[in-house]
């Protein structure tokens, strides 16, 4: 699978403040987000979980072929079975979970599963999350915008509350499309930022230059 926007976006823009001691990257694909917490923390324990065989080998050689390899494990397993399986918590969770709540179809069928909500629905990623956060962590997720207020209900049901929202949009004249959310355990007052990715195709903005090019060869 491609390295994609929104996945190097919510490794860059997840805040770190509470230093957790362990991280979980769900459904983490090829390891991309998992990767972009070991070199940005401290943390001894960077795990991933991931249920497609391929996306897990990749995940599984990319982690051993990095400079943290021994701090990040891939589970191969769904996120259902790793909650039933794990009883200690983590200070941070983060996910880029599948957006379409009907079948799509780009003629890849691994790609197609890891963007359809059946595979893993918002109420089972919330409810396991629920399960194996800290006391003190965060969880960090990206959305379609139009799916923020629906993801905030469900996750009050867990006592997870948002702290901080950040809308997204590709250029200047496009709508605000993505979401990257951050809850706790604790209620405050929703901060909320806007960033534009491109002045023009391939021309980036300042701001999205400034937190995203720790992560790339060529920015």
């Amino acid at each position: 699978m491609k390295v994609g926007t929104d996945g190097v976006l919510l490794g860059a823009w997840t805040r770190l403040e509470n230093q957790p001691d362990a991280i979980l990257d769900v459904g983490a694909g090829t390891g991309l987000i998992a990767l972009q917490m070991a070199q940005r923390s401290q943390a001894q324990t960077i795990d991933a979980v991931e249920l497609d065989n391929n996306a897990y080998e990749q995940c599984v050689e990319n982690f051993e072929a990095s400079p943290w390899s021994d701090r990040l494990f891939c589970y191969h397993a769904s996120f259902n079975e790793f909650v039933s399986e794990m009883d200690e918590p983590y200070g941070l969770i983060v996910c880029n979970p599948p957006f379409y709540k009907t079948n799509v179809s780009s003629k890849n069928s691994a790609r197609d599963l890891a963007r359809q909500a059946q595979s893993l629905p918002m109420i089972d990623l919330l409810e396991g999350v629920g399960q194996l956060l800290s006391i003190n962590g965060s969880f960090a997720v990206v959305l379609p915008l139009n799916n923020i207020e629906e993801t905030i209900s469900i996750a009050a049901q867990q006592k997870l509350y948002p702290n901080r929202l950040l809308k997204v949009r590709g250029n200047p004249s496009s709508i605000y499309k993505r979401g990257l959310l951050q809850f706790s355990r604790t209620t405050s007052s929703l901060e909320t930022t806007t960033l534009t990715i491109e002045t023009e195709r391939h021309n980036y903005t300042p701001e999205y230059q400034k937190l995203t090019q720790p992560f790339y060869l060529k920015m």
